[in-house]
């Protein structure tokens, strides 16, 4: 399935000596390079409205992530990795691309994605933008500001909690709204925050197929717990890659970097896929009686997401760096889709300051 895009991007397939993927594209070939990575479920097609509308001196470059969109479905995330194998392409583009230094954008999985960024080549990032970013402990099974682990399996976190009815909406390929669990239900709920529903809905539902389904992709393969919920993450795919058992000392390796670029944290203030008590966290619907078992809050609270960023961005400052946090009112969890003009205004402002 090729994705139209729209005016002012355009798409490349590009062969590095990691991976082959679909890569777009915007603005002048000898720009100031900007590199977006998209979140889970997604493709480099959710940034398309956000590459076209920056200003003309920037050079606009969006890959589809291994196990998304256009990339090689022979290639695979090995979550043992953590997020490891996103980077590792990114970096190989870049190179190939000849971009010592760029700035870096990072939505979702794409904000753990930059993280792990900051932490290994804090010397090549311009600037970073933060926009809905995953905590840099990972997502799921932590408990606190610390990300302190709820086990010491990390039960809860990883592949073997997403919805089975979503996937197979995927794999049916279901764009009806009529389910709760339907791949544009979910969008709806969880994603864009509502009432808001983009103008290219049905584009970005068709990045939404393009997701590589399976026990080596998504959702990835699981082992099963002793410790509430009962499922711990596998080995493959990128949400088993978001666990905070794979994702590694993030925290103290950005702390600890000499070089320490300014960051844009942006997210909407009614995102429930990144929150204190997000949607899809175990802790936040185990209290319901959908997961059998709960052992109470204090054993399991939901993971508090923005107090973990907000603690690591701290003592960024603390150590050297500095950081702009700006929420945008009434959006979910892609501000750049449904408050473009919110988004784009602090957004480039944040890039000329860096340049």
């Amino acid at each position: 399935m090729n994705i139209p895009t729209i005016v002012g991007v355009t798409a490349e397939t590009i062969t590095t000596g990691r991976l082959t993927t679909r890569v777009l594209f915007s603005g002048p070939e000898d720009g100031v390079p900007v590199l977006f990575i998209h979140g889970n479920f997604s493709s480099a097609t959710w940034w398309e409205e956000t590459m076209a509308a920056l200003p003309p001196k920037y050079r606009a470059i969006a890959p589809d992530q291994r196990g998304f969109g256009g990339s090689d479905p022979a290639v695979k995330v090995n979550a043992l990795n953590g997020m490891g194998d996103f980077v590792d392409d990114a970096i190989a583009l870049m190179d190939q691309l000849e971009y010592e230094s760029f700035h870096l954008v990072g939505n979702s999985l794409g904000g753990l994605v930059a993280w792990r960024m900051m932490a290994d080549i804090p010397e090549r990032l311009a600037s970073v933008t933060l926009a809905g970013p995953g905590s840099p402990y990972g997502f799921g099974g932590t408990k606190n500001a610390q990300g302190t682990p709820t086990s010491d399996d990390f039960a809860g976190s990883g592949g073997g909690l997403i919805n089975p009815v979503l996937i197979q909406g995927l794999l049916d390929g279901d764009r009806s709204a009529a389910s709760p669990f339907s791949p544009r239900t979910v969008l709806r709920r969880l994603v864009w925050g509502p009432p808001f529903i983009p103008d290219r809905e049905d584009a970005l539902l068709d990045a939404m197929f393009q997701v590589q389904i399976g026990d080596t992709v998504l959702p990835g393969d699981k082992v099963t717990s002793a410790n509430w919920p009962y499922v711990a993450p596998g080995q493959w795919g990128p949400t088993n890659a978001m666990s905070p058992k794979y994702v590694g000392d993030l925290v103290e390796r950005i702390l600890a970097t000499d070089c320490k670029a300014k960051v844009l944290w942006i997210y909407g203030t009614q995102d429930v896929a990144v929150s204190n008590s997000a949607a899809s966290d175990p802790g936040s619907w185990g209290p319901s009686g959908l997961l059998p078992g709960y052992p109470g809050a204090e054993a399991y609270p939901p993971q508090p997401m923005m107090d973990q960023i907000r603690m690591l961005l701290d003592a960024y400052t603390s150590c050297g760096g500095c950081y702009q946090e700006v929420a945008v009112e009434g959006s979910g969890h892609v501000p750049f889709l449904s408050h473009p003009e919110d988004f784009n205004k602090a957004f480039h402002a944040h890039l000329e300051l860096a340049t």
